[in-house]
């Protein structure tokens, strides 16, 4: 079978066509690249929580993952940690290019992913807490408005199984926001959960179980062989019987699906006396999000504005961009309040022409699971699991 290469873009950070392979001494070679069951591409949470569920499955199995950064890239730990399951104007939008069932069992899968997120780390680990989810409209936003308001009833009748309630309420401004409608739309449900502590606790239980994670070391190509196979990553060559690849926004780089990455790029300020915000917020159909943190806003998004621009799976910052979530801030979120700005990073995502993600069997001995499409806390678990299943399905 032929060599697989990927897709690479000149001076490119994340793949380089031109690398010196480490001479590993027998030693380094025996004990982490010899004679590996399983590896997995990628140590975000669809990578980690697909190498977890591969260790229960296989208690003695060798494990590896390998992670091009030396944190987990991409989204995992760059997103804006929201433990939610779609606005009220998102899900109405997805009606309009999905089916009743496909949009139903969209938010079925986020509301087990994040249930099976919390049973496996606690909600003190991931300092969860359960503010409500919050949608905003602008006051020229009348239209839009109206018919979130007309239609929230008949999405909670559509998704009351789900929740075993009604999910979706209407609330006053009470957070003196600027430049918007008097009410907000509420999912009482939906959660907020610290990032960083998240991904921190997933490396420690998966180094806890026996699971090895080699940083900064980046897949170049790989060949699969009747028995396994065969890897050459930017540091060394080795071989396995079986290839998770869970890279999400940089699978276009790797294979050839419905997936494209997009940029998602964030801002936080520095502390604030007496910050009244707490929850989880969105706007514009969920292309704007903010929360509170650490006594913080954290504001994020924005892609709509240059979605050609940003469907790059280059991190960086645009002027456009960050110039409009600064306005945000002064106009809309913190109106009359004096603030700073701390930090700015941007996050890569993997999006197609549908929501649902793509699980797959590539052949017999690779799979993948990505296309998270923004939600990875909320479905990010249950992907992993799913893709580890799949040689099972498959057989």
């Amino acid at each position: 079978m032929r060599w697989i290469h990927l897709k690479n873009k000149p001076l490119t950070p994340i793949f380089s066509e031109f690398f010196i392979p480490m001479n590993l001494s027998y030693w380094e070679y025996k004990t982490w690249l010899a004679n590996v069951d399983y590896t997995v591409v990628g140590s975000g949470i669809v990578g980690l929580n697909c190498a977890l569920a591969l260790r229960k499955k296989h208690p003695h199995a060798k494990i590896l993952v390998l992670e091009k950064g030396i944190l987990p890239q991409g989204a995992s730990t760059k997103n804006a940690g929201f433990a939610c399951y779609g606005s009220i104007s998102e899900i109405l939008s997805d009606l309009k290019d999905h089916t009743e069932e496909e949009v139903f069992e969209l938010v079925k899968m986020r509301w087990e992913g994040i249930g099976l997120l919390r049973e496996m780390l606690g909600d003190k680990a991931l300092e969860y807490e359960q503010h409500g989810g919050h949608e905003i409209f602008a006051k020229s936003n009348t239209e839009k408005y109206e018919r979130c308001l007309q239609k929230h009833h008949e999405v909670n009748r559509l998704l009351q199984p789900i929740f075993g309630q009604n999910a979706f309420e209407q609330q006053k401004n009470s957070f003196d926001f600027g430049n918007i409608k008097d009410h907000y739309l509420v999912n009482r449900l939906e959660g907020q959960i610290d990032t960083g502590k998240m991904m921190n606790a997933l490396l420690q239980k998966a180094i806890l179980e026996g699971i090895t994670v080699l940083n900064s070391v980046s897949l170049m190509k790989f060949e699969a062989l009747s028995e396994g196979v065969e890897l050459q990553t930017d540091q060394f060559d080795f071989k396995t019987n079986k290839l998770f690849i869970a890279t999400n926004g940089f699978a276009p780089l790797i294979l050839e699906e419905d997936i494209v990455p997009a940029r998602a790029q964030v801002l936080i300020t520095k502390p604030m006396q007496h910050l009244h915000i707490k929850g989880t917020f969105h706007m514009d159909e969920g292309f704007y999000y903010f929360r509170n943190i650490d006594n913080r806003l954290l504001l994020g998004g924005g892609r709509n504005m240059d979605l050609e621009g940003e469907r790059t799976s280059e991190f960086g910052l645009t002027d456009k961009i960050q110039d409009k979530l600064e306005f945000l801030l002064r106009e809309v979120i913190l109106p009359g309040k004096n603030f700073e700005i701390e930090r700015r990073w941007s996050g890569i995502m993997g999006v197609g022409s549908q929501k649902r993600p793509i699980l797959k069997h590539l052949n017999d001995h690779v799979f993948c699971g990505i296309r998270l499409g923004g939600m990875g806390i909320a479905i990010g678990s249950f992907v992993g699991k799913s893709l580890a299943g799949l040689p099972e399905r498959q057989d």
